[in-house]
């Protein structure tokens, strides 16, 4: 049988692209969806899209979702795409989380802390029943009520610090490694490696997470605290030589505590983990906690055995817009590699037949 390439071009482009528009729309009968709507009743799609595509704005990640048809990797690989054309103008300030106007702030680790639990919009305590009401439309009730002055909320991993059993990070003036601006290089140091698992597949990172706590690693840390609220953003222009608010931002953080048997230069205390993600995206900040604790074993003398533990290995595949080039771009014309694996398999198979009849002919 000859194998010949599939004729094609610009025509039958042009017309996959009507189709995909067409079945896009879905229904004319149906209203159509508006981005406002995404944004406002889709938001964990939308803060996805905005985390993986590494730029916070929800109405461009909403526009992408919609023009994905809700492909979440496809929508972040447009706002990706879109991030690189936006001129850089300005590096803002570390956003400092303990003073974040918080929604949601939990720890596993103490039931009653300074600032008290503040579950907020949560899925945890619902019943995975469909709910058909929504379906026909559906009133919230009215808000909850928030405390005008609310309750200081120092952070966990302060309150155990202050007691000596949580590590310290070692201050350090040195400018960040920026991933989107130099090549990566291994060994990464911490600040890259989060750079990259902030921006990295959430399920990726929740295999990677799983792992740690089952056969590749057999761990139990604890959630310290997680905290979902907005935090301001503050630039310093050189004109100006002082900080500004340029806006706020919602992030989830969650800090993660494991434990530590100490090393010959350390005492037996608490490590942590950390996760910061843009939006509310407590399973991915989790995930990533997990993944940022399991990447320093070789900072704390840990022995290197499991997936997750190796930075090469995490770093190279987390990334979902590079792991969807390389797997679709097999779907593209291959013809002439085919072609020579074609001859190739042929030429081997007639030589084996060949030396098979010598074989019986002896």
């Amino acid at each position: 049988m000859a194998y010949v390439a599939v004729k094609g071009g610009e025509r039958a482009i042009d017309n996959a692209h009507r189709w995909l528009a067409e079945e896009r729309r879905g229904n004319p009968e149906v209203a159509d969806i508006s981005t406002a709507q995404i944004a406002e009743q889709l938001g964990r799609a939308v803060d996805r899209v905005m985390a993986e595509g590494s730029l916070y704005d929800p109405s461009l990640a909403a526009l992408a979702v919609k023009q994905a048809q809700g492909d979440l990797i496809e929508a972040a690989f447009l706002v990706r795409a879109y991030r690189t054309t936006l001129p850089r103008f300005a590096a803002a300030e570390p956003v400092d989380t303990a003073e974040m106007t918080i929604k949601r702030r939990i720890s596993a680790v103490f039931k009653d802390m300074p600032g008290g639990q503040l579950l907020g919009p949560t899925y945890d305590y619902t019943h995975r029943l469909l709910d058909f009401a929504l379906e026909a439309g559906f009133t919230p009730p009215a808000p909850a009520e928030i405390p005008a002055e609310p309750e200081a909320m120092p952070r966990i991993h302060d309150i155990l610090g202050g007691e000596g059993l949580m590590e310290q990070d070692a201050p350090s003036d040195a400018e960040p490694f920026d991933i989107t601006r130099a090549p990566m290089q291994f060994p990464a140091g911490r600040d890259a490696r989060l750079q990259s698992l902030a921006r990295g597949d959430e399920g990726f990172l929740l295999a990677m997470g799983y792992s740690t706590q089952r056969g590749w690693g057999g761990s139990h840390p604890f959630v310290g605290e997680i905290r979902v609220g907005s935090a301001s953003v503050d630039i310093v222009p050189p004109e100006l030589g002082f900080a500004i608010d340029i806006g706020d931002v919602e992030l989830t953080e969650c800090q993660m505590v494991n434990q530590f048997a100490g090393s010959k230069t350390q005492p037996p205390q608490f490590t942590r983990g950390y996760g910061l993600v843009f939006g509310h995206s407590e399973r991915k900040s989790m995930a990533m906690a997990l993944v940022d604790r399991a990447l320093r074993a070789a900072e704390l003398g840990e022995e290197v055995k499991a997936p997750a533990q190796m930075q090469e290995f995490v770093i190279y595949h987390c990334d979902n817009i590079e792991a969807t080039g390389f797997v679709e771009h097999l779907k593209l014309p291959h013809y002439v590699d085919f072609q020579s694996e074609l001859e190739t398999i042929r030429r081997m198979r007639a030589d084996a037949e060949r030396e098979m009849m010598q074989q019986a002919a002896q």
